[in-house]
């Protein structure tokens, strides 16, 4: 899967894509991370990028001009069948949570436009991109740090990515829905507060049962909203 990210900041992008399970999984050849800097589809000597909004107010918008032409530059002939979507990073689009990272994860290449000062020109979501995607419900001084939330996530779900992968199925969010059940690990007993005695044990069935029963109880009391009924 290839991963574009139109930016007017790639140098942003040299720490989060370099480290841990993104940096191993490019390295092998699971997954392509290309970095565009706006900037390039630019054609004055300063590289507009934003001009004022229109009826007056604060900031600045980011122009469509640029980002139609490095959009339809760097996927020339896109077809909605060649698995490729555009996505501009908003405050304003549809959440992104875990099944929209498993329904990404089927395609074959996502392109993030990254947003910036009081956002983007309306035609850019109108004509251009795909969809809307939110992190959250709060404002990002820019589009850079969703887009590496965004691949993170997506990328961890690819095939071989992960060095088990059942660590998808069985993590927070997962197909059953539920929050990870808590996890514990060597001492067995710290500062007076002992693992569950069912971990130590060995019985793997009874174990299974724990951790569902602790992740459904962890669930009620830390996201109630994720309980189906």
């Amino acid at each position: 899967m290839t991963f574009h990210v139109l930016t007017i900041f790639p140098e942003f992008f040299r720490g989060p894509f370099e480290h841990g399970v993104i940096e191993r999984a490019h390295r092998a050849g699971l997954i392509e991370i290309k970095v565009h800097d706006l900037r390039t589809w630019t054609a004055d000597r300063h590289r507009t990028v934003d001009d004022r909004p229109f009826g007056g107010g604060e900031g600045m918008v980011l122009k469509p001009g640029p980002i139609f032409d490095a959009v339809e530059s760097i996927w020339p002939d896109r077809m909605p069948e060649q698995g490729k979507k555009v996505v501009l990073l908003s405050a304003q689009g549809r959440k992104f949570d875990q099944s929209v990272a498993r329904e990404f994860a089927g395609l074959n290449g996502l392109l993030l436009i990254c947003g910036r000062y009081e956002g983007v020109d309306e035609r850019v979501a109108e004509h251009l991109a795909d969809e809307e995607l939110s992190v959250g419900d709060f404002v990002l001084s820019g589009g850079e740090l969703a887009a590496a939330m965004v691949i993170d996530v997506v990328a961890r779900l690819k095939e071989g990515v992960l060095g088990n992968s059942d660590s998808a199925v069985y993590e927070s969010f997962g197909e059953d829905g539920l929050l990870d059940c808590p996890q514990y690990t060597r001492p067995a007993e710290f500062r007076g507060w002992k693992a569950p005695e069912v971990l130590l044990g060995g019985n793997h069935e009874q174990i299974r049962q724990w951790r569902l029963k602790a992740a459904r109880e962890k669930t009620a009391r830390q996201r109630p909203d994720l309980l189906r009924t």
